[in-house]
């Protein structure tokens, strides 16, 4: 009866999201865009509805026509804008709207990907200063630390990574998110032992910690020593995270250390469909080479090298499994 009746447009709007009418939403605020295009109280919604649905085209030009606006939160536009940038592969204009964000609950986020951006193009040592120059405190201190062990990391700089992450653990030795990196990096840098030590005082400040359990049952596994044990902890990941693609994986490694060759298969299987991931897929072509199916563990190394030619993990077991 009153099609300009904007305010019950908008009620409309936000019911029909509260019912998961996303297309019908849409509409809604398609026609209030009709009426008000750069009304704010209809294109920031109607931008985050489409990015919800996939739709990054009509996204994008509904964010940057609010950006034109007098809206107040403009870190949070370009927040997005640098996500989407990011996505479609254009990392200098994604940099440029990360810069942008200096403020607000993306703040952190925004900094370190912008650092991560710099060190994939070959520009670390910008990384690391834009992350020491970032303002924070408490848990985003140690974000941004976490933050700079990555670009070492990604540089190939492991024992740089871990030296700075143990300083900071010195200082906060129960922080878990801390011992859990410090422990990783430090399995990476040949020091199983570390790793072992390092995640048995996570566990024993939480003892239901399912990626902490997974890192110590798989490494066991992987070290082939006792195997009973890993089995045990890294089941217990999986109840506490039971899809998580990489605590199954883990699973199926040890259930391939015991001989267990069919129920490795069906969980590797079962992981890798949830997640393609070239670790898995790994683990995944020396099980089938194991129990004869060696066409489709060629095949499998083959294709997921296509898509990630520089893994490391894929490429010493493709060698390993040349006949």
């Amino acid at each position: 009866q009153q099609p300009g009746a904007r305010e019950a447009r908008l009620m409309l709007a936000r019911l029909l999201i509260s019912e998961r009418r996303y297309d019908d939403a849409r509409t809604q605020y398609t026609r209030l865009l009709d009426d008000a295009p750069t009304a704010p109280d209809a294109l920031y919604p109607a931008a985050m509805l489409a990015l919800q649905q996939g739709d990054a085209k009509q996204g994008r030009a509904l964010l940057e026509r609010l950006l034109a606006t007098d809206y107040p939160d403009k870190h949070t536009l370009h927040f997005f804008l640098g996500q989407l940038e990011e996505e479609s592969g254009q990392p200098d204009a994604a940099l440029s709207h990360y810069r942008q964000v200096g403020g607000g609950e993306q703040f952190i986020v925004a900094r370190s990907r912008a650092a991560q951006l710099l060190q994939q193009a070959g520009r670390l040592e910008e990384g690391r200063a834009l992350l020491h120059s970032t303002a924070a405190s408490g848990n985003e201190k140690v974000q941004l630390l976490l933050t700079e062990a990555q670009l070492l990391r990604n540089a190939g700089q492991d024992k740089e990574a871990l030296t700075l992450l143990e300083a900071a653990l010195k200082r906060q030795p129960d922080n878990l998110e801390l011992l859990y990196d410090t422990a990783l990096l430090a399995e990476r840098t040949g020091k199983p032992e570390v790793l072992e030590q390092r995640i048995r005082h996570l566990l024993h400040l939480k003892p239901d910690h399912p990626h902490g359990l997974n890192a110590l049952g798989y490494s066991l596994a992987d070290r082939g020593i006792r195997l009973d044990e890993a089995e045990q902890l890294i089941a217990k990941a999986v109840r506490l995270a039971p899809e998580d693609p990489f605590i199954l994986d883990s699973l199926g490694w040890v259930f391939f250390r015991q001989g267990r060759h069919e129920e490795a298969l069906s969980t590797l299987q079962r992981a890798f469909k949830m997640k393609a991931d070239p670790e898995i897929a790994a683990h995944l072509a020396e099980v089938l080479w194991t129990v004869g199916r060696r066409d489709e563990a060629q095949r499998l190394l083959s294709d997921t090298l296509r898509a990630h030619p520089d893994n490391s993990v894929l490429k010493s077991t493709r060698q390993k499994l040349q006949p």
